[in-house]
């Protein structure tokens, strides 16, 4: 629930406090963005499969932002969007936890539904 909670109060100062970003350090902010939403749904599944590890949560958090952020910036030295491959890994990684996160959530819930109208 921890990464649930970041991700609301992020949500909240973030539109709250208005912050501009200057237009050269967007692309740098974006893949930083999705690699963290990426660590935190991954840190949502593993908080619902019972196998959390806050130090793994937090080293994956900034590593993957660290990642990114320096493969936008190795590619922009380059003249190439290198970016595109932080955006297609943390991208396909993000629709793949929120998939599990469904999956357990429809078992959770249709085993509780079974279970109560068995009762009855």
């Amino acid at each position: 629930m921890i990464p649930v909670f970041g991700l609301i109060i992020g949500l909240i100062v973030g539109i709250f406090l208005p912050v501009e970003i200057p237009t050269e350090y967007s692309i740098y902010v974006a893949v930083a963005i999705l690699a963290a939403l990426d660590s935190v749904m991954g840190g949502g599944v593993a908080a619902m499969q019972k196998r959390f590890d806050i130090g793994l949560f937090i080293s994956g958090f900034l590593g993957n932002i660290f990642l990114a952020v320096l493969l936008a910036f190795i590619g922009e030295k380059m003249g190439i969007q290198l970016y595109m491959a932080a955006i297609f890994a943390f991208g396909t990684r993000l629709f793949a936890n929120f998939a599990t996160i469904r999956r357990l959530l429809v078992k959770k819930y249709s085993r509780n539904k079974n279970i109560k109208e068995e009762g009855r």
